[in-house]
């Protein structure tokens, strides 16, 4: 049975290996990013998330590391962002908050350091944020009448859409030019806190997606009508915000 790291570090040397075994000189760079890299990582909790910059040799022949991505993911290790340097390089005005979050925190672990001097438009920041708010308000909107008051569904609901939101958060809080924080939880707090929200109910949600508290049926039927609510005015403050 394979051995879930206690730390990101324990696997560095083997995945290089492994990888660096398979495409050799179509192997451009190994980052790690995301929790791993932001000092936030929790074992049997976290994955390990890697960007895998491959020559254009190497994308084409992507089929050969199948058994590599089934051993690695025994160890926590989630799928990886495999691509090219060209694609990276034209996409930036296409996922700017993707590549922004993921150059916040990271570390090189073979190659070149792909991410280092990547121009990232504030504008496309904006528009994407933008999008991506209104868009998950309405997810979250279809999603909650999904749940057809179901306590579990609704629990549910919140556990998986906080994070999704945290990402976005994280680039509004830069946009307003406030200092990010490390964790999650913090981003989403600081988020509410600048932007005027009910700081008081995003504590709550937090402590429900954590599962540290149970809430009857009605006062999760009352707190996710509230917390549409509150992504509806932080919707409305990116459509104008500078």
């Amino acid at each position: 049975m394979a051995k879930i790291p206690r730390s990101p570090e324990e696997i560095f040397e083997a995945f290089t290996s492994d990888w660096r075994s398979m495409y050799d000189q179509e192997l451009v760079s190994i980052i790690l990013f995301g929790s791993g890299a932001a000092g936030t990582y929790v074992p049997k909790k976290s994955d390990i998330n890697f960007l895998i910059v491959l020559t254009d040799t190497g994308i084409a022949r992507m089929a050969k590391s199948f058994d590599l991505i089934q051993k690695w993911q025994k160890c926590n290790v989630a799928l990886p962002l495999v691509m090219t340097m060209t694609y990276l390089k034209n996409s930036l005005d296409s996922f700017p908050i993707e590549f922004e979050n993921m150059r916040r925190h990271y570390q090189v672990i073979h190659g070149q350091d792909v991410l280092a001097g990547l121009s990232i438009e504030r504008g496309n920041l904006r528009l994407q944020a933008e999008a991506q708010i209104k868009g998950k308000l309405l997810h979250l909107r279809e999603s909650f009448l999904g749940t057809r008051g179901n306590r579990r569904e609704i629990e549910k609901l919140i556990r998986i859409s906080l994070p999704a939101f945290a990402n976005v958060f994280s680039v509004l809080l830069r946009l307003k030019g406030d200092e990010v924080p490390r964790s999650r939880d913090q981003i989403i707090l600081r988020t509410a806190e600048v932007f005027d929200l009910d700081q008081g109910l995003f504590t709550q949600l937090i402590e429900v997606a954590n599962g540290k508290m149970k809430l009857s049926t009605p006062e999760l039927a009352k707190i996710s009508e509230e917390y549409i609510m509150e992504i509806r005015k932080l919707a409305l403050a990116s459509d104008v915000l500078q």
